[in-house]
């Protein structure tokens, strides 16, 4: 059941029920794969900034091979014709981008209810703040929500990481990166 949520939002009381278990097991189980670094709950972003954002955490299955292996997905072609594709790309790259954090950074995500969305937020220390969207497009476009979460969050600097090898720019202020670049960012601010 969390591969096919992967990258949605956590709701443990609809978890419990659709595996006819007490939404308190099914949360105890949801903590228990997190202690074994199967899963990842990422928190959403609690500033206050007067608007009324979600609070369930969005789960991620940490080894991508995983969330395919429980998808029965076995080949390439599989994956990209699979509607997970999307949400497994922003898995791997999540995971990695937090791989290479310390403990004086904090990661999050950030949605509103009206819709501004930002996939990752990382927080380091009191002096960045860095807005991260996750595309798997060879040609990244970003939506309003984007833009928006980015004024609410103000994000010092704002990144979409994309699978492909070049960067660009999409907007000012906003670049289209490896995956590998973005983290190179993130270990220069961490330096």
């Amino acid at each position: 059941m969390l591969a096919h949520n992967q990258g949605g939002q956590l709701n443990t009381a609809q978890l419990g029920a659709n595996l006819d278990i007490a939404a308190p097991t099914a949360k105890r189980y949801i903590e228990l794969l997190e202690d074994l670094l199967l899963i990842r709950s990422l928190r959403p972003w609690a500033g206050n900034i007067g608007k009324r954002l979600v609070k369930s955490p969005k789960i991620y299955i940490r080894d991508s091979g995983i969330t395919h292996a429980l998808l029965g997905i076995e080949r390439t072609d599989d994956l990209l014709g699979h509607p997970v594709v999307g949400a497994s790309w922003e898995g791997f790259a999540i995971e990695n981008l937090l791989s290479i954090i310390n403990s004086g950074t904090t990661a999050w995500f950030y949605r509103t209810s009206a819709g501004a969305e930002i996939d990752l937020v990382l927080e380091i220390g009191q002096r960045e703040r860095l807005a991260f969207e996750i595309k798997r497009s060879l040609a990244p476009t970003l939506s309003k929500g984007f833009y928006l979460g980015c004024e609410d969050i103000r994000a010092t600097q704002k990144i979409i990481v994309y699978p492909g090898m070049e960067a660009f720019p999409i907007a000012e202020g906003i670049t289209a990166l490896p995956l590998y670049d973005a983290m190179t960012i993130i270990e220069r601010l961490l330096g």
